[in-house]
């Protein structure tokens, strides 16, 4: 997409690089206690078979940062280790082998207290995210912060790097969130004016459910629509799941993904059966497919067959009894709804398969 900001530097965040040319890189945060491993490395899984490229865990202790080094072996997709407050928990992070360090500006701030993990980055080589959060900013852009937020937090962000690079650090990703859509919006278009670092996008403490989707779909799309985003979170109040679903729509809406896709009708009055429930009870599934296949419920005749047909995989109701499409022509018909649904799920394992 086209963009009037420097290119982006490109970063390794183990396996998976960012910036430059490579693609928009999904991460979202486990929920689990990082000290419970297995209930980590099982999560980081579902996370990874969602299309999560990066995983972030928290580490609020040292018995949390000793985890790491068991769960990194278990998992598929590179680890991050979120600090705050304590260097020395993103020392002990670094040497248990976290392929990057979120560091917080707002609460550990001084060039003391940044320098003995600055060159640790530094001598191993690892990158850092420099993660300014417009709720944690450091006490002498407080005032700054009242009065002009988006300033604050930029000063803030810019301070961090050069610190950091006064200590040989190169390897350096930036976020700038607030909940304030409009306000992160204009912080990433600022820095990214400036300076052609890595950026990581998502507004923070977004909400739960529908709430924190769409604050995240309107402040993530529109940066991503302008060239800005190497890296991409939704921050929700709920399902880490649904983090990765939500941002992978977003991606995939503004064609920067190949992911699969369901569609389905609003409902109205024409509706001949519950499409809500039989989309409800196929997205898991769909969600899951590692292929971009798309898939459309509908309820009527109205658009139903014009969906259907332009699916992979499509079903509709004609007075009473439901038709099948697949890749445009309808492969069986007469059939009650338990025989309409079985008969969708039997054609999405066979498609997947053939793909």
């Amino acid at each position: 997409m086209p963009s009037a900001h420097p290119r982006r530097r490109e970063v390794a965040i183990g396996s998976v690089l960012i910036g430059g040319d490579n693609p928009v890189a999904l991460q979202s945060m486990a929920n689990t206690e990082t000290t419970d491993v297995d209930a980590t490395v099982a999560q980081i899984g579902r996370m990874a078979e969602l299309g999560c490229d990066l995983a972030r865990v928290s580490v609020p202790d040292k018995r949390s940062a000793e985890a790491l080094r068991a769960i990194k072996p278990g998992i598929s997709i590179p680890l991050i280790a979120d600090i705050h407050f304590n260097p020395e928990l993103a020392l002990a992070a670094i040497e248990a082998g976290a392929d990057k360090v979120r560091l917080n500006p707002g609460n550990i701030s001084t060039r003391e207290r940044i320098a003995p993990v600055a060159k640790e980055l530094a001598r191993r080589q690892i990158p850092v995210r420099v993660g300014v959060n417009a709720a944690s900013i450091s006490h002498d852009l407080k005032q700054l912060h009242r009065e002009n937020p988006v300033k604050a937090v930029v000063e803030s962000a810019h301070r961090y790097v050069e610190i950091l690079q006064g200590f040989g650090v190169r390897d350096i990703v930036v976020a700038l969130k607030s909940s304030d859509v409009l306000n992160t919006i204009e912080c990433y278009r600022r820095f990214a004016a400036e300076s052609d670092l890595p950026l990581h996008i998502g507004i923070t403490e977004a909400g739960p459910g529908l709430t924190g989707a769409a604050r995240s779909a309107v402040g993530i799309g529109i940066l991503l629509a302008e060239g800005l985003g190497d890296t991409v979170r939704a921050s929700l109040s709920g399902d880490v799941e649904d983090e990765i679903i939500v941002c992978r729509e977003i991606l995939a809406s503004l064609g920067l993904r190949e992911a699969p896709r369901l569609v389905a009708c609003p409902t109205c009055a024409r509706a001949e059966f519950d499409v809500a429930t039989m989309a409800d009870e196929i997205r898991t599934r769909v969600m899951t497919l590692s292929k971009p296949v798309s898939v459309a419920i509908m309820g009527c005749v109205v658009n139903g067959p014009g969906e259907a047909e332009h699916a992979d995989l499509g079903i509709i109701s004609v007075n009473g009894k439901f038709m099948v499409y697949r890749s445009g022509k309808v492969i069986d018909k007469g059939l009650d709804q338990a025989g309409a649904l079985s008969a969708l799920l039997s054609e999405l394992e066979s498609l997947e398969a053939e793909r």
